[in-house]
């Protein structure tokens, strides 16, 4: 099976030891299923590796835009995780939840100055600046505060990370970041140094998402350490943080690559450690931002299927009660996703059909070609499986369609931990 945590048992699917087709009875579908303790698990690759690693005082930082409910906040708090934070809301949702806000960084390519002043308020610890009016409207927030902001800078090192332009971040030419190559970044270094309302503790990059081989990460630390050395002979300051951003992999289907995570950390801190030995600079504390790898395997989807439909000579298509809303992943970057009948789990797969949504788009795809069941009918339970990352927090109120709840299982028990939202709670706004 494709994962640790989904075995099958007299013919039914089970996902963290649990029956899934009576998950789904239970809390109805569609249904976000997550397994807390594979979530515990991958932090822990991240924060047992860090620990271990050339690179002293480093962390792991939570990409809260992977899946942003209250629970993983606690959750993410207990297994010793920072928090990378995009927005007023997200900020809002780790705050109540009671994350401790001195380990939140926030990110953004566009900051407002409500944000900003948010922010501040929530006791934020580190501000990822973006660019040069981020730097000035931060320092004036701050000294109207009284306060002095602790931030890093972020920069684009011009690295091809060799995955969809969508989720490609670090090139030159991206909205995000300062580019080194074009001697703007330096001149931002110098703007935040002469700020008496920032501190700066050292510079970001975010070079993609879905990375399996950290030949990435080695480039892309060798373009940032020079830019370390490079502020430390024009300005005198040398910086204590690296921050890489995210973005390993996790495996969506039987023969995609596998990358061992833990070992690849190990490698990229010994070489920055190395790297800053021949610089002649000191070792800064490595960041790393996980998101997909801590919750994609960590969740799954469930839907009962509505219609079987077989156009003689053409094809077929499985329709179910979920779709687009709440996974539009497929929609947007065509993601190659498992899919699996969960009370029919052993029985052989040999009718082949697009499983789709119920919205009024002939987009609404969640997976082509897929094989089910021959005897598939209305009332069965598919399960798409590695849905944790970017689906609930994609998810979309489409056609008026409400969101599904999100159900944590641990130890065998089953909690809801996001309500199914309501047709009240679908028209709250609204001003009748």
């Amino acid at each position: 099976m494709l994962y640790s945590n989904i075995e099958i048992h007299d013919g039914r699917l089970f996902f963290a030891g649990v029956d899934a087709a009576g998950l789904a009875k239970k809390h109805g579908t569609p249904l976000y299923l997550f397994d807390e303790q594979k979530i515990r698990e991958n932090c822990r690759k991240y924060t047992d590796a860090l620990k271990a690693c050339a690179c002293p005082n480093s962390a792991a930082v939570y990409a809260s835009k992977a899946c942003c409910f209250a629970g993983i906040y606690k959750i993410i708090a207990e297994e010793g995780l920072c928090a990378d934070l995009v927005s007023s809301g997200e900020i809002y949702t780790a705050k109540k939840a009671g994350f401790p806000m001195e380990r939140a960084y926030f990110q953004g390519n566009n900051k407002t100055d409500e944000d900003i002043s948010f922010a501040i308020d929530c006791g934020v610890g580190y501000f990822v600046c973006d660019n040069f009016e981020e730097l000035e409207a931060l320092d004036e927030i701050a000294g109207k505060r009284g306060i002095r902001q602790k931030i890093l800078l972020r920069v684009t090192p011009g690295i091809d990370p060799h995955t969809y332009d969508e989720v490609a971040t670090g090139k030159v030419d991206s909205k995000f970041g300062i580019a080194i190559e074009t001697g703007q970044a330096i001149e931002a270094v110098k703007l935040a140094l002469s700020k008496k309302n920032l501190e700066l503790e050292g510079v970001h990059c975010h070079v993609g998402s879905m990375v399996f081989d950290s030949d990435v990460f080695f480039r892309a630390s060798d373009v940032m350490l020079g830019f370390i050395k490079e502020i430390k002979n024009i300005c005198g300051f040398e910086a204590k943080t690296l921050d890489l951003g995210g973005g390993y992999g996790v495996k969506y289907y039987e023969g995609q690559g596998e990358i061992d995570i833990s070992a690849n950390i190990k490698a990229v801190a010994e070489h920055i450690a190395e790297k800053s030995a021949e610089l002649e600079i000191k070792t800064p504390s490595l960041r790393l931002e996980p998101g997909r790898s801590i919750v994609a395997d960590a969740g799954i989807t469930l839907y009962t299927v509505g219609s079987v439909k077989k156009i003689t000579g053409y094809k077929n298509y499985v329709s179910v009660d979920g779709g687009m809303t709440d996974n539009p992943r497929y929609a947007l970057y065509g993601s190659k996703y498992t899919v699996l009948t969960a009370n029919k789990a052993d029985k052989e797969a040999s009718l082949s059909a697009d499983l789709v949504g119920r919205c009024c788009e002939s987009g609404d795809i969640i997976q082509p070609d897929v094989k089910f069941p021959a005897d598939i009918q209305r009332g069965d339970t598919v399960a798409v499986l590695t849905t944790g990352a970017y689906n609930y927090s994609m998810a979309s109120n489409y056609n008026r369609v409400a969101r599904p709840p999100i159900v944590i299982i641990d130890g065998g028990k089953d909690r809801v931990a996001v309500k199914r939202e309501s047709l009240d709670d679908l028209i709250k706004n609204d001003v009748i």
